[in-house]
């Protein structure tokens, strides 16, 4: 298990075979809410480089030190900016409940650094169980009343 905020200014490596240098530092993770997994890893390749995606099927690894890839051969089918996928960073985001009340904001999400699965969301209000995740948009993170 690791924190967005964990993740988040790590190194992206490419995989040994491949020189296993540095290509860009994470920037965010992708939520796909649907099935309540990290489905893309964002990261720069440098200070005032342009964002880019991975698809999290890419990632071999996710340690303390390191996001590493699973094969170089994903960089070469990097779509461009402009096709990168809908992005919401669920940090910092206004939480709601299905019913209008609010609960609070999300300072951390934990997740599975093996499956990808949202383990829970820690809110200035407390901890919820990621299985509420309705919803994520450029407002709100909207979340299933208790």
């Amino acid at each position: 298990m690791m924190l967005f905020t964990e993740v988040r200014g790590l190194p992206l490596l490419a995989p040994e075979p491949a020189g296993g240098g540095p290509l860009g530092t994470v920037s965010s993770l992708t939520v796909a809410v649907g099935s309540g997994s990290v489905s893309h890893v964002r990261f720069r390749d440098g200070r005032f480089g342009r964002e880019k995606a991975l698809p999290w099927d890419a990632v071999d690894t996710v340690g303390p030190g390191a996001v590493r890839l699973r094969s170089a051969a994903v960089l070469e089918t990097l779509p461009s900016h402009h096709d990168l996928p809908t992005h919401h960073d669920l940090l910092g985001r206004r939480v709601l409940v299905e019913t209008g009340t609010e609960h609070g904001t999300v300072l951390d999400v934990a997740f599975d650094t093996r499956t990808a699965r949202l383990l829970a969301l820690f809110t200035t209000r407390g901890e919820l169980p990621a299985g509420r995740l309705l919803g994520l948009g450029g407002y709100a993170v909207v979340v299933r009343a208790a």
